[in-house]
């Protein structure tokens, strides 16, 4: 069996419930300040993250929503800017201290510095976002590698991110494991050949998890047992490092 050597971490809704009160709610901040009155209510929103990276997010709802807006400025100009408006609010509202990680998501990761096990981030938001999240929770630098945005040309559902990763650790994809939330991060991480453990949300409870090692509803605690929705957990009823060892 290969030794486990590094763990994988998405960020939204993997370390903590991101999106329906933290980006949802900056995105609406941003339209307000820019002067527009669109709003992104849960439902909506529901829908438009299916669609990885923020600017891209933008970019569908204009294309979907609103097919006759043109902006006054060049169109990829003003998405960026209004994008730079929302991570101004995104990172304004997490150095609040509101959004906490998921259940289970720092023990783990306590777990696993003390054992010695290589901590890295992959994910599709863009840095600051991830900075300003991790800032107010725990300590950036416990991560070797923090892969985020447009880091590379393709996001998830592409595995290029899964590759980076992988060539920053100088690992191969059998000696780390992942967890995500999503279906679209479930494929990238498949893709790279890596094996995955999903931790879904509200928003994505409902997706296609074929292929997943396992799929719980939280990483549990000892006093908080995870619901296992799909595979085996092997007469575990949280995620420990004895558990991921013999995983």
């Amino acid at each position: 069996m290969t030794q486990l050597k590094a763990l994988i971490f998405d960020v939204d809704g993997t370390l903590a419930d991101t999106e329906r009160d933290g980006h949802r709610v900056a995105f609406n901040a941003a339209f307000k300040e820019a002067g527009f009155d669109w709003f992104w209510d849960e439902d909506l929103y529901g829908k438009l993250i299916e669609v990885t990276g923020g600017k891209e997010r933008i970019e569908f709802f204009l294309n979907e929503y609103l097919p006759d807006f043109v902006p006054e400025k060049d169109r990829d100009d003003f998405v960026l800017e209004l994008h730079k408006l929302k991570i101004k609010h995104y990172t304004a509202l997490l150095s609040q201290g509101v959004i906490p990680l998921r259940v289970g998501v720092k023990r783990l990761l306590s777990e696993a510095r003390e054992k010695n096990l290589r901590l890295a981030i992959s994910t599709t938001s863009a840095l600051p976002n991830v900075e300003a999240l991790l800032v107010s929770t725990i300590d950036k630098s416990w991560f070797e590698v923090i892969a985020a945005g447009d880091v590379v040309e393709q996001k998830k559902p592409a595995p290029d991110i899964y590759f980076y990763v992988l060539e920053k650790l100088g690992l191969k994809a059998e000696e780390c494991l992942v967890f995500e939330d999503s279906y679209q991060g479930l494929v990238a991480a498949k893709a790279a050949g890596l094996k995955t453990i999903v931790t879904v949300n509200n928003y994505t409870k409902t997706q296609d998890f074929s292929g997943a090692a396992l799929v719980v509803d939280c990483l549990g605690e000892p006093d908080r047992p995870f619901e296992v929705l799909a595979g085996d957990s092997r007469g575990f009823d949280y995620v420990n490092l004895e558990f991921l060892e013999n995983f």
